[in-house]
């Protein structure tokens, strides 16, 4: 008979719970001080190709471009199906005329890799993919091919630290996934030619709406390439051979539900006051922070990705640690989560943390500018006493 440990008993548990149990990451927490009255300015039941939705669109792509600080030079359009529809537009009428290389650590930069390599064919494509925790060797990037990739694996709490590694001469456009990283990090948009983005991450927004944004040279690119392949009425942006300028300018291409833009505008009205781009990043990073100082001082919790330079201050990815797990297989890791993440939604403390379904066993906390230092700081006290009740029951059991 195998001798098992007395189980101890648990830490005390905390007296007071954040002040929002909303730590997911996508849809994220609403911004601080968001109400539906915040909505009442929408223009509803009108046509949102009248005058009042295309100046109210034409406002959330002009304060969009003021808040990213974007080149005078790039334009911004307001894509159907959030992020993913924005990256799928990009790829499906800009690649072909170069080889493509795709980069790839998470699941979402998965399925661009997908997409060049088994969907857009015959396209001539590489792949280059790290496990979940780990960035792939960005330097064997060839940039007289496309180079598509993710800014921040939202899956794998991984994120390139800087634009260091594309040249400025390059003869291919870069293709850039910025969901989890635009408005929460610094990024050197003279570096991308395509980024994307969508209003449900760091601007907490609602979901279904994706941003797109063009270089001149990805402009030039669709004006002198027609793809090889048929290309959805949803992702097209040029007219006769010529961009249509119209997306850039309000027009979308299907139907927007005029509450998001509303709600983007009110989430953007928010990002204003607390200072802009360079503010979000702050508070990111505060947020960020507040969970790094806890996984310091916890020898139970590590972060997946183990490499400091690399680690998203978003999509903060946690794993089990220390020699209580070594020897755990990754199914009872995932269960014993599971069994944290229920008992803190249950207390109303934290809602939706588990990891994404493709990645590792462990926790998945969003850290992005709309969430509160204070609250981070206030659940990984939580986060201390589930782990220990469902340790002590865990041994009860044995």
């Amino acid at each position: 008979m195998v001798a098992v440990a007395p189980a101890m008993p648990p830490a005390a548990k905390p007296a007071v719970v954040p002040s929002s149990p909303n730590f997911s990451c996508g849809p994220c927490k609403k911004h601080p001080g968001w109400s539906p009255d915040n909505l009442k300015n929408a223009v509803l039941g009108r046509s949102h190709r009248g005058k009042l939705g295309k100046d109210r669109l034409k406002r959330a792509i002009d304060e969009t471009k003021a808040l990213l600080e974007l080149p005078d030079d790039y334009i911004v359009a307001i894509m159907a199906a959030s992020d993913t529809g924005a990256v799928e537009a990009a790829l499906w009428s800009l690649l072909g005329p170069r080889p493509v290389d795709v980069f790839a650590w998470e699941s979402f930069g998965k399925d661009w890799v997908t997409d060049c390599l088994k969907q857009l064919t015959p396209l001539d494509a590489r792949s280059f993919i790290a496990p979940f925790g780990q960035l792939p060797d960005l330097h064997q990037a060839d940039f007289t091919h496309d180079v598509v990739f993710t800014w921040n694996g939202t899956t794998a709490g991984v994120i390139v630290p800087d634009g260091d590694w594309i040249p400025d001469n390059r003869q291919g456009l870069t293709i850039c996934d910025a969901t989890s990283s635009a408005l929460a990090v610094p990024m050197p948009w003279r570096k991308l030619d395509v980024i994307t983005y969508s209003w449900q991450k760091v601007l907490g927004g609602e979901a279904q709406h994706g941003i797109l944004i063009l270089s001149p040279r990805a402009v030039e690119r669709l004006e002198s390439h027609k793809p090889a392949w048929p290309v959805p009425k949803i992702f097209r942006m040029t007219k006769e051979g010529k961009l249509n300028k119209a997306i850039f300018e309000g027009e979308t291409i299907n139907t927007p539900s005029m509450l998001c833009v509303e709600d983007a505008l009110s989430a953007m009205a928010w990002a204003r006051s607390v200072g802009g781009a360079a503010g979000l990043a702050a508070r990111t990073q505060a947020n960020f922070k507040a969970l790094a100082d806890w996984v310091a001082n916890t020898p139970w919790i590590d972060f997946l990705c183990q490499d400091a330079a690399v680690r998203s201050p978003t999509s903060v990815c946690l794993t089990l640690a220390g020699p209580d797990w070594t020897h755990v297989s990754a199914e009872d890791q995932a269960a014993f989560c599971k069994k944290i993440v229920a008992l803190l939604e249950k207390e109303g403390v934290a809602y939706d943390i588990n990891s994404y379904r493709d990645a590792p066993p462990g926790f998945r906390i969003w850290c992005g500018s709309t969430v509160e230092a204070a609250d981070l700081a206030i659940l990984t006290q939580w986060m201390g006493w589930a782990y220990a009740t469902c340790r002590a029951e865990m041994k009860a059991a044995a």
